[in-house]
């Protein structure tokens, strides 16, 4: 989402660093620049110029004008103003265990709230809550089967009533089951409009007074622009909101929305998804945001990926098998699988600092890659997929037909397979045999 405005940055900052004393004249010039990115960006204008007078009021000073490297100083002053401008630290929702959380998500028709209520529903799930999803949406053709089908996907129960009951009649008695069964996490998935009307207002403060909400979220469309931003501001005025969630982060809208939104209206965002799937919702840090948006990367965020989608046992399993030598076809396939779960290669890229060159080119790598490397795999032997070594020229001609590939693509990908055992081998080297958390901490330490 912020490639464009990551470039202009970059660039600015290039003409910076060039210089070998910065005078005000050099440091106006590239403020400008940051200025017409953020704009350019769909960062609202008030909230673009507040940000570049406190990055200048912090640039214009005699510990920055006469360091040795005052370029690399107004990078650091523009990060750690990026930070504050998205909200300082990271926000966690209000859901505690021991207790039953009841959650309430608003937003606009289309903004991708009933994906987020399953993807809410699928995280805490996973640390040991047990969640209920709850359809208020009565209006929309079609949108209780949507929440009991991504409902089904992240395995989780959903209530619905179909005897034309209104929302709030729907709450109530959703309320008293989710009380009868002991459900830890009530998410309550409400009606969208098109726009914001006083009816559509209405109801949701009905529905935000009927009970004691730990968190009232919204969730917004980031690809929306400013109109996501006066969005929260009317939300926040009328309803009173907690925090926000804001959707397909990974789309190529220009991120004004994300830049905006804390500094106007106030609440934190909380939650940011990054993608279609279920998996593909992360906490909002401020600081990593800020990372990826100067193209610094993520690595912690990477690392946690790592973490989640890799077990531990088998990846010391790996480790060992990749010192000794033994690391073969079926584990790459295994190891292509894993990775695949954490996201498009040209995600993972943007998070390792200095790849951001890498992450464009990925982004125009066919995604049909990994099923023709999987079908070359596949077409292997099991002697051959064991001991790669033994694949020899009548071999290869044969897993080619067989894969519906040529002999040239099979060659490619021994040659593939050679660069990553290596390449792998090292990265063991350096990890060291580390009883917890070993993939992570290798991936960090690389």
């Amino acid at each position: 989402m912020f490639d464009r405005l990551t470039q202009t940055l970059q660039n600015a900052f290039k003409k910076l660093r060039g210089k070998g004393i910065l005078t005000e004249k050099h440091v106006d010039e590239g403020l400008r620049e940051i200025r017409r990115a953020l704009l350019d960006a769909d960062v609202n204008f008030k909230v673009a110029r507040k940000f570049t007078d406190r990055i200048r009021e912090r640039a214009i000073g005699e510990d920055v004008m006469k360091s040795l490297t005052p370029g690399q100083q107004i990078v650091k002053i523009v990060r750690d103003e990026l930070v504050v401008l998205l909200g300082g630290t990271a926000v966690e929702a209000n859901i505690e265990k021991d207790r039953m959380n009841k959650v309430l998500l608003l937003g606009l028709q289309g903004s991708g709230k009933t994906t987020a209520c399953a993807k809410l529903a699928l995280k805490y799930s996973k640390e040991g809550f047990r969640p209920l999803l709850v359809a208020l949406d009565v209006y929309r053709p079609a949108a209780i089967k949507q929440l009991e089908v991504v409902g089904r996907q992240a395995g989780v129960d959903v209530f619905t009533i179909d005897d034309g009951a209104k929302p709030i009649e729907i709450m109530r008695k959703a309320h008293q089951h989710a009380v009868d069964k002991g459900y830890s996490l009530v998410i309550y998935d409400t009606a969208g409009r098109t726009t914001v009307d006083d009816e559509m207002m209405a109801e949701v403060i009905g529905l935000r007074n009927e009970l004691e909400f730990e968190d009232v979220l919204l969730v917004i469309d980031s690809m929306t622009g400013q109109d996501a931003v006066t969005t929260a501001g009317k939300f926040n005025e009328s309803v009173g909101i907690t925090g926000c969630i804001l959707t397909k982060l990974d789309g190529d809208a220009r991120g004004g929305a994300a830049l905006s939104v804390r500094d106007v209206t106030g609440v934190p965002i909380i939650f940011a998804s990054v993608g279609e799937g279920l998996k593909a919702l992360e906490a909002f840090h401020p600081d990593r945001m800020a990372g990826r948006i100067l193209g610094m990367g993520d690595v912690l965020t990477l690392i946690e990926k790592a973490e989640e989608e890799f077990d531990e046992r088998e990846a010391l399993k790996l480790q060992q098998k990749i010192m000794g030598d033994s690391f073969n076809f079926e584990d790459f396939l295994a190891q292509l699988k894993q990775v695949q779960k954490m996201g498009s290669l040209e995600q993972i890229a943007k998070m390792i600092p200095g790849m951001g060159g890498v992450a464009k080119q990925l982004e125009t790598t066919d995604p049909k890659e990994f099923a023709r490397i999987e079908a070359m795999i596949l077409s292997m032997t099991p002697d051959e997929r064991q001991k790669p070594g033994i694949i020899n020229n009548s071999r290869r001609r044969r897993i080619a037909k067989g894969s519906g590939m040529k002999h040239q693509d099979v060659g490619r990908l021994l040659n593939q397979f050679r660069e990553a055992k290596k390449m792998m081998k090292q990265l063991a080297k350096m990890g060291g045999m580390v009883p917890k958390g070993a993939l992570g901490r290798m991936m960090g330490r690389r």
